[in-house]
């Protein structure tokens, strides 16, 4: 026990008591890499996405980029200020699924929650995947283990994430800030050589030439080009869903967190897209012989070939297999949130051993390892499904908000932001899922439909349950009568000694029941009066009743079980208490040596058992030789 618990707390850490909680409470400089990561990691694909449709374009596309990231960026600032909002509106963490079911009802609740959840799933997925992708790009012998790879990031992630919020934050610190900061030297570096050169800076190293136009402008793929761009933006609402993880002030500390992620998300986005116009770089088809990421050449033409360059794509590389950690950080709270409410089952209530809602982080691992195993870890495949979630998720957020402030009389600019975010979120979520719809989005408004069915069946059960169990009368003394007590036993020894005793202790209707299955003598009857009725009545003490079910085809769970049914309906003023001995070993080993009667009876009496019948187990315990 000593050795296992050792290097429990090497792994895990050591338990936290609920006392130290406050410990575990962050600023922003550790919130950053909690709950930005994921925000800030999609500049490395969000681009990239976009710039891969206008390939057809040709140089036309690169210059489409520059409109294409300003009205995302617009559309992320409109965000931001929405959010601002809603931090200060639910200091207790203002999620989509809080806000939509408190203000829209029940049914927006449950849309956002399910939309969240799925998004979560996915950007563990893509965020693991992009980063083996972005390796296997790097290193082309690792092709063959791609899934291997992806799910050894998986388990390198839960492991972190199980050391508790403040340990994860502490570990991401680093890949996160040398990720952002050798990007901004990048951006810098870039915009310096592109305004000495007059808007047209020469490349250190070679670019790949850009491919002929082969397709035609049209609005369809601008919208198409949006929809792709706009993944850059999931992970924006993680702040506000977890605005109790940081430290007081935690309104404050929640905003300064928010503010950051946003501002160097928006100089990350608008930096790549006007460095890949003014240096003519345009994106390579993925799959293809000599692809190459748009990060990759960007950080080529600006700073060369060198030791800066490896330490860049280093970070991109890791920060993209990290970034799933944002959907850690915020599945759990998100589902204790919807499992509060009753739309989940309670499990997700329970809190670990570093005060983590653990059983959120299992389900996350599970779903993603799942969807890793199904999607063969390949990110192209996923994209599809992605984005469509979020949207949906800060759409009704932010619908939510507009009628907060319209119950509360916030004044007409916090509602006009909020009905400002609504209206261009919901736009776009209509633009992503009409754009992506074919090419596997169908998946994930299916999977919506299918969470929402489960929560409310979920909710069901427990209305159904709290209906029936709850009280609200005071306690009836008739209901305190003795029981009928029923003792199976097979042979007098210990253990049927020590049930009869206890038996003896609840009343005074004791029904002992034996069965004889016809293989000759039977001692247990034999010995009867002188072993059990002998003694108790030279003690004054009440006698049970001796029962013997005939069992010719040698059954002996089904006779006690229909026994006990059938004193259950003849007795309907008393509980009928079924006392079941059971003898525990000390090693799981020798448990293989003994027949399990005692857990197939218990089994069997709960499932066809009632309210009116209790079952008890007597436990014998083998003593250390």
């Amino acid at each position: 026990m000593g050795v296992y618990s050792g290097l429990s707390n090497l792994l895990f850490g050591r338990p936290l008591a609920t006392s130290e909680e406050r410990a575990e409470h962050i600023g922003p400089l550790t919130g950053i890499p909690i709950f930005g990561l994921d925000a800030l990691s999609s500049a490395a694909y969000g681009p990239e996405a976009a710039l891969t449709l206008l390939i057809p374009l040709g140089l036309l596309g690169v210059k489409y980029i520059v409109p294409v990231s300003a009205a995302i960026t617009i559309l992320l600032a409109i965000v931001y200020f929405s959010y601002r909002q809603t931090i200060e509106a639910y200091p207790r963490g203002g999620g989509s699924y809080t806000v939509a079911s408190e203000n829209l009802g029940e049914g927006a609740g449950l849309l956002a929650a399910a939309a969240l959840m799925i998004d979560y799933i996915l950007n563990a997925s893509v965020g693991i995947s992009a980063g083996v992708g972005a390796l296997i790009s790097a290193v082309p012998a690792l092709q063959p283990h791609t899934l291997l790879l992806c799910l050894t990031a998986l388990a390198i992630l839960t492991l972190v994430n199980m050391r508790g919020v403040h340990d994860t934050g502490v570990v991401f610190m680093i890949p996160t800030y040398l990720f952002t900061g050798t990007l901004l030297i990048v951006i810098a570096v870039g915009a310096w050589q592109t305004v000495h050169a007059a808007g047209h800076p020469h490349a250190i190293a070679p670019m790949p030439a850009i491919p002929p136009v082969t397709a035609a402008l049209s609005w369809w793929l601008l919208l198409k080009v949006f929809s792709s761009g706009c993944t850059a933006m999931t992970g924006v609402e993680a702040v506000s869903n977890g605005v109790m993880a940081f430290r007081d002030p935690t309104r404050k500390n929640a905003k300064a967190t928010l503010t950051i992620i946003i501002a160097l998300l928006i100089v990350l986005l608008l930096g790549i897209a006007l460095l890949c116009r003014a240096y003519g770089i345009a994106a390579t088809a993925p799959g293809t012989a000599g692809y190459e990421s748009v990060l990759s050449m960007l950080t080529r033409a600006v700073m060369g070939h060198g030791w800066f360059y490896y330490l860049t794509i280093a970070s991109v590389l890791l920060v993209l297999a990290l970034s799933a950690n944002t959907s850690f950080a915020d599945f759990p709270r998100l589902t204790r949130a919807i499992a509060l409410d009753n739309y989940m089952p309670h499990v997700f209530l329970i809190r670990g051993r570093r005060l983590l809602y653990s059983w959120g982080i299992y389900v996350l691992v599970g779903l993603t390892a799942l969807l890793l195993i199904v999607f063969g870890g390949v990110t192209d495949r996923l994209i599809p499904l992605f984005a469509i979630g979020a949207f949906l998720a800060f759409t009704l957020s932010q619908a939510g908000m507009v009628m907060h402030w319209r119950r509360k009389g916030g004044s007409p600019m916090h509602m006009m932001l909020n009905g400002l975010g609504a209206a261009a979120t919901g736009l776009t979520t209509l633009v992503v899922l009409v754009a992506k719809f074919a090419e596997g989005a169908w998946i994930t408004v299916l999977l919506i439909g299918v969470m929402v069915f489960f929560m409310r069946a979920v909710h069901r059960h427990y209305v159904r349950v709290n209906r029936e169990v709850d009280l609200d009368r005071p306690f009836i003394p008739a209901e305190a009568g003795e029981p009928i007590v029923v003792v199976p036993v097979d042979r007098w020894s210990r253990i049927s000694e020590k049930a009869l005793s206890f038996a003896l202790t609840m009343s005074c209707e004791i029904r002992c029941v034996h069965v004889e299955t016809g293989d000759g003598s039977d001692p247990f009857c034999d010995g009867w009066e002188n072993n059990i009725v002998a003694p108790l009545r030279a003690a004054g003490r009440c006698i049970p009743k001796l029962v013997t079910l005939k069992s010719p085809f040698r059954y002996i769970i089904h006779p006690i079980v229909n026994y006990v049914l059938d004193l259950e309906r003849e007795n309907t003023t008393c509980k009928v208490c079924v006392l079941v001995p059971e003898l525990v070993v000390r090693h799981w080993w020798e448990g293989l040596l003994h027949n399990r009667r005692s857990d197939l009876l218990k089994l069997i009496l709960l499932m066809r058992g009632n309210r009116r019948i209790v079952v008890i187990e007597i436990p014998w315990y083998m003593e250390e030789s």
